[in-house]
């Protein structure tokens, strides 16, 4: 699903690594478009801190050795299974249930579709990490931002202001 025959480094000559990407791909698109939904919701709702600088708060309600405790086996174990699935199945599940399902939307259709919107979510989260370096805003103030003055506030005024902000 959305091989285009584009592969300028030559990635897609072995068949069995291929497949690995093509759900690599897949399983990053998929957290990409929860990212991007997430930022826009979170930026939307006026939600603090803000989604670039929720990691560096410093407080948090469990323990950072505690949660590294749990979440390594937790995540080991299922990154495992998810391979393990793979390796039998050639198709991505989850524990072991492959294909992973439930709205029973796996077609040829939906897979192109999740492809390249996984692609634009990819796009899109790239761009928003941008602009958070660059103009210490989120996505849709700084979309508000350009609406109002899209002459003095676009990439070329934004990107002459890199030094002032790093």
């Amino acid at each position: 699903a959305g091989d285009y025959g584009f592969d300028p480094l030559g990635l897609g000559t072995d068949a069995e690594r291929l497949a690995w990407y093509v759900e690599a791909e897949r399983q990053n698109g998929r957290w990409a478009m929860m990212a991007v939904a997430g930022i826009l919701g979170t930026s939307a709702l006026g939600v603090t801190p803000v989604w670039y600088e929720a990691g560096a708060k410093g407080t948090y309600d469990i323990p950072f050795l505690a949660l590294i405790a749990i979440q390594a086996p937790v995540m080991g174990f299922l990154e495992t299974k998810r391979l393990e699935g793979f390796k039998a199945t050639g198709s991505n599940g989850l524990i072991n249930s492959f294909p992973f399902d439930p709205a029973g939307m796996n077609s040829s259709t939906m897979q192109v579709k999740e492809v390249k919107n996984g692609r634009l979510a990819m796009l899109a989260f790239t761009g928003f990490m941008t602009q958070a370096l660059v103009t210490r805003a989120g996505p849709l103030e700084n979309l508000s931002a350009h609406m109002a003055d899209p002459f003095n506030i676009n990439i070329t005024t934004t990107v002459g202001n890199i030094p002032n902000v790093l």
